[in-house]
């Protein structure tokens, strides 16, 4: 910045998942050994605050045993976008979305370039190199990039990154085991985890998303088996051991705002007597609720079984019992879609437990059924 460089960030969406992470440090990295501009710091930018980062767990997983250390990583609360750009400096390189939020409005006129792999809502400056394909990851577009550039960027350190080819054994999450085959996990098991290891019945891979993995595959024959990697991920992303109840409620957090309330809708990884057997849990949703002014909360957990078979269940807490009744009521009456719910024992008054018969009805399908009751 005193020498006037030019800083070019690289920045996934607010959501911060996987897709978006790899994305922004891979592009990042590739930028800066193709970029004919050696004046710019090429800078990946995970758009969450540091203190959010744990509650990522796959994330923490992957980039842990690629052998990245959280303390090299960049987060939005550590560098003032706003200033690099009002002092000239900035470019902005937009991965997995490409409309900023209006809190970061004025920062449209940096973007200089967008990948990502949803339906284009906006057009850019014309300036402004745009690669909007409908693909199951973005990371998908990001090693197809990669793949058509000089073939000696690809060398020991972006290999690591990307295809695990260091040799570690990779463990599996929480347990520490080697796994079979020698490997890393790579951004290959991003293109995985987000288009459900290739399953069609998940309605999100695409023929590009395939080619890319087998891409991958082909050029680095030790990686993994690809049920491997998927489990590997899905397992980090389950695996909330190491969360308080707050961190817990955050990781996967919906808020619905009515006209005179404020209602919080958490997806919780674990079943719901473990989650409400916690030490101190009513104290922690009544700090929860109390510090964001929410009125109440629905937590949805969902479990699998040894046959990977998901088992959902819900919770609805409120301090106050009309809005609590109201929730429950609006949740047991549902029709579109029938949640199947039976009541289940609960330790405490201002919760209310339910088993939900409809595994399928997903939280995206019960929040119509809560704004409605709002």
């Amino acid at each position: 910045i005193q020498r006037h460089q030019e800083i070019h960030v690289v920045m996934g969406n607010e959501a911060c998942d996987l897709d978006s992470t790899v994305s922004a440090l891979a592009l990042a990295y590739f930028l800066a050994k193709t970029s004919p501009a050696p004046k710019a710091a090429f800078i990946p930018v995970l758009n969450i605050p540091r203190a959010d980062f744990a509650l990522r767990t796959e994330t923490t997983f992957l980039l842990r045993e690629q052998g990245i250390p959280a303390a090299s990583l960049i987060f939005r609360d550590e560098i003032d976008l706003g200033e690099l750009h009002r002092a000239g400096l900035l470019a902005l390189t937009l991965v997995d979305h490409h409309v900023l939020p209006g809190a970061d409005a004025a920062l449209e006129e940096a973007v200089v370039e967008v990948l990502d792999h949803r339906p284009l809502e906006r057009d850019r400056a014309p300036g402004c190199q745009v690669t909007a394909e409908p693909v199951g990851s973005c990371a998908t577009l990001v090693t197809e990039r990669i793949a058509q550039g000089p073939p000696g960027v690809l060398d020991r350190v972006t290999a690591a990154l990307l295809h695990g080819e260091d040799g570690r054994p990779l463990p599996s999450p929480g347990r520490g085991d080697g796994g079979t085959d020698g490997t890393r996990l790579s951004p290959a098991g991003t293109i995985l985890l987000d288009c459900v290891n290739l399953s069609p019945a998940a309605g999100k891979v695409t023929p590009r998303d395939v080619a890319c993995v087998s891409l991958l595959k082909a050029r680095f024959p030790e990686l993994p088996a690809r049920d491997t990697v998927f489990q590997a991920l899905q397992t980090a992303k389950f695996d909330v051991s190491g969360l308080t109840t707050e961190q817990m409620l955050r990781k996967d957090l919906k808020v619905l705002s009515g006209d005179e309330l404020t209602l919080a809708v958490s997806a919780i990884y674990v079943d719901l007597e473990s989650f409400l057997r916690r030490p101190g849990v009513l104290q922690d949703l009544d700090a929860f609720c109390q510090a964001r002014d929410y009125a109440g909360l629905v937590a949805m957990t969902i479990s699998f079984n040894e046959r990977n078979e998901p088992s959902r269940q819900l919770a609805v807490y409120s301090r106050c019992e009309t809005l609590r009744s109201a929730v429950s009521r609006a949740l047991e009456e549902a029709t579109a879609p029938s949640l199947q719910l039976r009541p289940l024992p609960s330790p405490w008054s201002c919760v209310g437990a339910y088993a939900q018969g409809n595994a399928l009805a997903s939280r995206k399908k019960v929040l119509p059924i809560l704004r409605a009751a709002l």
